[in-house]
């Protein structure tokens, strides 16, 4: 069952797109208005008017005429170059290059890094460079009092096309970057919530079973109380002894069935808001790769001198799950499970005999990161892109610990801390 799908598609959101457009137009209009009536410098404003008058149409047909919420990567491209054809020719009639608002062109062009393609982000860079160069040499000049010549040095206009294409690059660039992150994270993100939502559909299922255990008990009690009583008083007759013999061996069956869909089938009705120690999460927990795997698995509690309850967390569960199956993963035959309490804190330690944390990756300290991949080629395949570390490490966060890796330098293999604060784990 799909609980979330990030969409791999780049898209603009068409409300924010449409909001920003109407602040850049009342804007416009009001610079134009300033400008010629207010200082009185003369200059096309008439013309400049009807440049944003058509503007305002497209924003009208873009907010009424658009029924998608989300503007695909062909259709944002189109408005974005308009509005940078747009500006460059509110620009052209009002100083060009000169003009004091001329960083205002680079704006669709970062603007559409955050949330279009690459190739889309390069087309607009390339257009506003080429803007840039034309303004740079075509133009009329800056409105500006009748009685003032205003120019500027060449080495100095030429300096401010130079300085705005470098801040667009550098811009576009990082906005990428951070942009691509953002969705990578976010995909991650989904895909941990979807496991957890599993999870707790897994912890409600198991839920309703231990219920049901506990409501089944007293009556199937009943049954098999009153079976055994039938099978003293029809002790000579063979055929009805048989019939009864049967009802009580399945009625015995039936009570194991029951303590079997409890969520720990040792104890009989445990709900699933008990709560539990440390030791009763990892003992849980290891019971279950014991059943699968061939490896050797040893819970140290030499140290546990202040073991504290909480009541189960799910999120707790799969985090602990994760990095006790990743050193079950890559373990060589051994892993061991250290716990240790004491008035202040109380911390699980997983350590394996296996090849240990990518070194690329563990001194760099992107362990816990989403899609990355060592470049070690010995155990590339083992690897993975870390989404596993990622979503055990945030859920373990999220409850209060502090989650640290290392590399054993004395004996090969690996190390992971999940450190709570007791004051912190009780709050689980």
């Amino acid at each position: 069952m799909k609980f979330f799908e990030t969409s791999k598609k780049f898209t603009l959101n068409k409300s924010t797109y449409v909001n920003l457009r109407w602040i850049a137009y009342l804007g416009q209009i009001i610079s134009i208005l300033v400008v010629q009536f207010y200082f009185e410098f003369n200059f096309n404003y008439l013309l400049c008017l009807i440049i944003v008058f058509f503007s305002i149409l497209s924003n009208l047909y873009l907010q009424f005429q658009t029924q998608e919420n989300q503007l695909s990567n062909i259709t944002a491209s189109i408005y974005l170059i308009f509005d940078i054809i747009q500006l460059a020719s509110l620009f052209y009639f009002t100083g060009g290059i000169t003009n004091p608002f001329i960083f205002l062109l680079i704006i669709p062009a970062v603007f559409s890094s955050q949330y279009l393609n690459k190739s889309i982000s390069i087309i607009l860079v390339a257009i506003t460079t080429l803007a840039l160069a034309l303004l740079t040499f075509f133009y009329f000049d800056l409105p500006h009092p009748d009685e003032l010549h205003f120019h500027t040095p060449n080495y100095y206009l030429y300096s401010i096309p130079v300085a705005i294409f470098i801040g667009l690059n550098f811009l576009v660039y990082f906005g990428f970057k951070f942009g691509n992150e953002n969705r990578i994270r976010k995909e991650a993100y989904d895909k941990m919530q979807e496991i957890m939502a599993k999870e707790n559909e897994l912890v409600s299922l198991g839920g309703q079973a231990a219920a049901a255990a506990h409501s089944l008990g007293t009556p199937l009690s009943t049954i098999l109380l009153t079976a055994k009583e039938l099978q003293k008083d029809y002790a000579s007759d063979i055929k009805i002894k048989s019939d009864l013999d049967l009802l009580v061996s399945q009625s015995n069956r039936c009570s194991e069935i029951l303590k079997k869909l409890t969520l720990n089938p040792i104890v009989e009705d445990e709900f699933i808001d008990n709560q539990a120690s440390l030791k009763d999460y990892i003992e849980e927990i290891v019971r279950s790769y014991k059943e699968i795997s061939e490896k050797k698995f040893v819970l140290i509690l030499d140290e546990d001198k202040n073991p504290l309850k909480s009541f189960k967390s799910p999120e707790v569960v799969y985090g602990l799950r994760n990095f006790i199956g990743n050193a079950n993963k890559f373990s060589d035959s051994k892993v061991e499970i250290f716990i240790k309490s004491d008035n202040k804190n109380s911390e699980v330690i997983v350590r394996d005999d296996g090849p240990g944390f990518p070194k690329d990756l563990i001194d760099k300290h992107k362990l816990g990161e989403p899609y990355i991949r060592t470049r070690d080629s010995a155990h590339i395949s083992k690897y993975g892109l870390g989404l596993g570390t990622f979503i055990g490490k945030t859920l373990l966060e999220k409850n209060f610990a502090e989650i640290h890796f290392f590399n054993l330098k004395k004996n090969k293999g690996a190390e992971v801390s999940i450190k709570w604060d007791n004051k912190d784990f009780v709050k689980i």
